[in-house]
């Protein structure tokens, strides 16, 4: 049985206190070793990033479905995660908490090596969930035939760019340009992904962070191999600089090393979330690959051993509760619409996300080995 933070664990008639006690949830910090999947491998640092801080002091009670409105998860669950137990292991102990007869084992490892051992493990797989940190790893395992068709419930849950018949997105993340105050105004930063080679301030990267690998992928989907080879080398010859993850490259512009980068929105809100005054802000580019919105999202293996408690699960994760722990504590984009993002930031309807099959973004292979073409360390 999980345990939350400080290893007590939650009680039945906690239910309701989840959603209040959100936000006051272990003071860590978000810092960040690469992980290959997108998603940082985080790790607790003294930092007071994960206490109230950045808008989210004040926040209303959600909307959407509450948990107590949903049916009681019963039974054993095999959840594969490719999403990383210090982002979701509270969340999952509270569920595991809430429900005396619900009993979670949760197997963490990268998204793409979980697919792959589902693949392998075949009809044996003891897996009933996959959850994972992007829509490529969901639409890999669904190419292969590993995955159930989700409920009706489920679908309708979730705007139809955000999910198929087969998975499910649970929280969105959206490509940005965090840029220093103190150098620009949101008004000088280019609109247009493809301007950026000819930026005349300072700016940076981590290539090998697999989010800036899916916008890399994403600009060979939009604009070509040959554009995308070119602002590669131009984006080098002006001299990007490098960072392994990319809450450092957030961090570097609020500490002035740098003009602006390229990262997601949420290690901008981590940043201010320590340091409200920083001088950091978001700027985004419109409708093309430096706009991209890519998703968490959770699947029902095709041979899951409990498939009922397996659907039950997934549309907790969509719950009022689960949306808004998302928002608080990942600062992730809430992905039911009665939940908003924290900070100040345009709702997902108000983003300028290109038209696409995020899916798409599983084939990141060509990228790494054009990025290595360039001279690019991936």
């Amino acid at each position: 049985m999980t345990q939350n933070a400080d290893g007590n664990g939650l009680t039945h008639s906690s239910r309701r206190r989840f959603l209040a006690g959100a936000a006051g949830v272990s003071a860590v910090a978000i810092a960040g070793c690469t992980g290959n999947d997108g998603e940082a491998t985080e790790e607790p640092t003294d930092s007071s990033i994960g206490q109230i801080g950045s808008g989210r002091a004040g926040r209303p009670a959600p909307g959407g479905t509450p948990i107590a409105e949903l049916p009681d998860l019963e039974g054993e669950l095999e959840l594969y995660s490719g999403r990383n137990e210090f982002l979701v292991g509270e969340l999952i102990s509270f569920l595991d908490e809430t429900y005396p007869d619900f009993t979670p084992s949760v197997r963490y490892g990268g998204g793409s090596d979980l697919v792959n051992t589902i693949d392998t493990e075949g009809d044996g797989s003891p897996a009933d969930v996959f959850y994972t940190v992007n829509a490529g790893n969901l639409g890999a395992l669904a190419d292969a035939g590993r995955t159930q068709t989700l409920s009706t419930e489920i679908q309708e849950t979730v705007s139809e760019e955000f999910r198929t018949d087969q998975w499910v997105g649970t929280s969105g993340r959206a490509r940005t340009v965090p840029f220093n105050t103190n150098a620009y105004s949101e008004g000088d930063i280019p609109d247009d992904i493809m301007a950026f080679p000819e930026f005349d301030g300072d700016l940076g990267w981590a290539p090998t962070y697999g989010s800036c690998q899916a916008f890399v992928t994403a600009m060979r989907i939009f604009e070509g191999e040959e554009a995308t080879r070119e602002w590669l080398e131009g984006v080098v010859d002006a001299g990007i600089t490098p960072y392994a993850d990319e809450f450092q490259v957030a961090q570097a512009i609020a500490n002035g090393e740098l003009d602006a980068g390229f990262t997601n929105h949420y290690y901008i809100q981590r940043v201010l979330d320590g340091s409200p005054s920083a001088p950091i802000d978001t700027a985004f580019t419109s409708g093309d690959a430096g706009a991209i919105f890519n998703v968490a999202g959770a699947a029902v293996v095709d041979t899951a051993p409990n498939p009922e408690l397996a659907q039950n699960f997934v549309r907790h994760l969509l719950s009022a509760e689960a949306q808004e722990y998302f928002a608080v504590e990942t600062f992730e984009y809430p992905l039911i619409p009665e939940v908003e993002p924290v900070g100040d930031l345009p709702t997902v309807d108000e983003l300028d996300v290109p038209e696409f099959d995020i899916a798409e973004l599983s084939n990141v292979r060509a990228t790494i080995d054009l990025m290595r073409d360039v001279g690019i360390s991936t």
